[in-house]
C-alpha cells in the first residue's frame, strides 16, 4: 500500500540528510534522504546546506515515490526510511 504526504521535517547538518514524514494510514513514517541522494536525483552535486528545502521541495514528489517503494518492499516496520544514493540509481533504470 503506498504511503501519502506528511510534513517537511527539515536539514539534519550531522547526517548530512533531510528529513520529512510520511503516513501509512494514521502512523506517522520518519523518513530522510541523503544529500548525495537528493543531488543524484536532481542531476546536481554539492547543493549548499541551505537550499536543501528548497531541493527537496522541488523533487517531493519523487523522493516520496521512492520512500513508498522501499517501505512496501521493507520487512521492517517502524524504522525510519533512508533512501540513499543506490535507491536513486535503482529508480532511475
Amino acid at each position: 500500500m503506498p504511503l501519502t504526504r506528511g510534513r517537511i521535517g527539515g536539514y539534519d547538518s550531522e547526517r548530512l540528510a533531510f528529513g520529512f514524514t510520511m503516513m501509512n494510514g494514521d502512523q506517522e513514517i520518519e523518513c530522510q534522504i541523503s544529500d548525495a541522494a537528493m543531488d543524484e536525483l536532481a542531476g546536481t552535486r554539492g547543493t549548499a546546506s541551505m537550499a536543501r528545502q528548497a531541493q527537496f521541495v522541488a523533487l517531493r514528489d519523487a523522493v516520496e515515490q521512492i520512500a513508498s517503494d522501499i517501505y512496501d518492499s521493507s520487512p521492517l516496520r517502524g524504522a525510519t526510511i533512508r533512501i540513499f544514493t543506490k535507491h536513486i540509481a535503482r529508480e532511475q533504470s
